[in-house]
């Protein structure tokens, strides 16, 4: 899993702060990963939450030079959501990972700014 994320680049972030983007019957083939991107600020938040049909490898991570920091990690679930709060500015990326079955995952991602 870690040698799949560090050849695996972020894609360009397509989530803007308060505008949720949600994902209904995503196909994940086995084995196959898929990736949300955002980029955060100190004290900003990624609330999210996914629910899946076959259990699914998911983490939140980002990359420090050649090595992936994963402060979010949720092996073989089926369903999770949470926040989580930027201690550093970087681009944060949410992986699902499918098992040999493969899997269809709904999800649901929302960034919003630090309070001022």
């Amino acid at each position: 899993c870690i040698a799949a994320l560090l050849s695996c680049a972020c894609t360009a972030p397509g989530i803007t702060a308060d505008a949720p983007k949600t994902v209904r019957a995503h196909p994940l083939p086995s084995y196959q990963i898929h990736e949300e991107c955002v980029t955060l600020d100190p004290g900003d938040r990624v609330e999210y939450a996914f629910a899946s049909d076959e259990p699914v490898a998911f983490n939140l991570h980002y990359r420090e030079g050649s090595a992936v920091v994963m402060p979010v990690v949720r092996d073989g679930s089926r369903a999770d959501g949470g926040v989580y709060i930027a201690r550093i500015a970087h681009a944060y990326c949410l992986t699902w990972e499918a098992g040999p079955a493969g899997a269809t995952i709904n999800y649901r991602i929302r960034v919003k700014p630090r309070a001022s």
